[in-house]
């Protein structure tokens, strides 16, 4: 008998459900009937599962990467899905909280890259996880010719010829991308060069759809994510996309949150607002942003992470000209401010729901983030809601859904990657 996930708790308010149950048969076929199946970009349904297989391999592949260099942190070069996936899975594990094993970089402009390599120090003490899917990404092109220079370089300067110091940079280096030499540049140079292992971008996974693909993975394990762990988490987020693909509404929270922020729509509310609370979700907010912008395509969603951003955000939250629905996402809170946490969380429980429709999301927690189960299940059921926003809307507005969802697609964002292409820009080149 299918059950619940105990480690996220939903309630929900100001949305009668009932308008939709003769509907939600209708809701999840359309999404299981194009889950998992070539060019539908649904492939993240099963991908927990898939990659329980390859578990022991990803684990033996960042010992060998650690011990073929003797590296102390890894750098993860991308941007987008490539970076903001693997930040949310970081921090929501209690990883990296130091900040001394993972680092990120995303950026082009000088500044930037002396701040990050002010940070590395000795470059040869880290090592480089490249990850883009067609291997070309410009942004993360840039930042990687520039890293492979300087590492070549200092190990010249240690005394090495360039032939050896190339060949000495090329152990700091793992590549993401396409498994296709064909499709992927960066694939052809990890080859070429010698690069470890394999390591994929999945097909038919879109990048914030990838919380649980290699460079995401790779990170935690990197970070010390205990095996079991990572078992449990990869259990727990195929558990909840079994329960997402229920037609049981009252197991299927994934869907009821898709129907939440559907209505709201459907009711002419365009504003809503999703919090999370705590210092845990910080990355969290990044990666809800860009799954809002990418999928639902619209910048009506203001997402944040509470307390700091609360008062400046109340004043426009309770103003009574503004019309919005909320939620609330929190961690259980069993520690020593457990009964200040709750007080927070009931005033805006109860603010909340006086001023609009309101859901709230409690997930379980350990000491420095959430429970392995609370990680896998939470990350999945966001994917999930954002796709059904789409179909439902669609199915209640009695429209035709494309082929392949919106959600799922974004080819607006080549309006300016064509401007970036052949232009006077060069990635990697050494500005005189």
């Amino acid at each position: 008998m299918l059950t619940k996930s105990s480690a996220v708790k939903t309630s929900f308010s100001g949305v009668d459900f009932s308008k939709y149950s003769s509907k939600v048969s209708e809701f999840v076929k359309e999404f299981s009937s194009r889950a998992n199946k070539t060019g539908h970009f649904l492939n993240w349904v099963n991908l927990p599962s898939e990659q329980l297989k390859r578990v022991d391999e990803l684990y033996s592949m960042v010992s060998t990467f650690k011990s073929q260099t003797g590296a102390k942190k890894l750098s993860v070069m991308g941007i987008g899905g490539s970076k903001h996936t693997v930040e949310h899975m970081l921090s929501i594990n209690g990883l990296n909280v130091k900040h001394d094993s993972v680092e990120f970089y995303s950026d082009v402009d000088s500044v930037s890259l002396n701040r990050y390599l002010y940070r590395l120090g000795d470059i040869t003490s880290s090592n480089f996880m490249i990850a883009s899917k067609s291997g070309s990404t410009f942004e993360t092109k840039d930042g990687f010719l520039r890293v492979q220079k300087i590492l070549t370089d200092a190990y010249i300067a240690q005394g090495q010829s360039e032939a050896d110091a190339k060949k000495s940079a090329a152990k700091h280096f793992i590549a993401v991308t396409d498994g296709n030499s064909e499709k992927s540049e960066l694939r052809r140079t990890s080859i070429a060069d010698g690069w470890l292992g394999d390591l994929f971008i999945h097909d038919d996974v879109g990048g914030r759809f990838s919380a649980f693909d290699d460079h995401a993975l790779f990170t935690l394990i990197w970070a010390g994510m205990k095996k079991e762990d990572m078992i449990t988490m990869l259990n727990a987020a195929q558990d909840m996309s079994t329960q997402s693909l229920s037609d049981d509404l009252e197991i299927n929270d994934a869907l009821k949150e898709g129907i939440f922020w559907a209505d709201a729509k459907l009711n002419g509310i365009e504003a809503s607002v999703h919090q999370y609370m705590g210092s845990l979700f910080e990355n969290t907010v990044y990666w809800h942003a860009q799954m809002q912008n990418e999928s639902v395509k619209d910048t009506l969603k203001q997402v944040a992470k509470v307390p700091d951003a609360m008062h400046h955000s109340a004043e426009a939250h309770f103003n009574p000209a503004n019309k919005l629905v909320f939620a609330l996402t929190v961690p259980s809170d069993n520690g020593v401010c457990r009964e200040n946490a709750q007080s927070y969380i009931d005033a805006l429980t109860k603010s909340y729901t006086i001023t609009g429709a309101f859901f709230k999301e409690e997930v379980a927690t350990s000491e420095l983030g959430l429970t392995p189960e609370a990680a896998g299940a939470m990350t999945m059921l966001r994917a999930y809601a954002t796709v059904y926003q789409e179909i439902v809307t669609a199915v209640m507005n009695g429209k035709a859904l494309p082929e392949v969802l919106d959600s799922v697609l974004q080819p607006h964002v080549e309006f300016y990657k064509k401007n970036l292409k052949g232009g006077v820009v060069v990635p990697g080149r050494i500005s005189k």
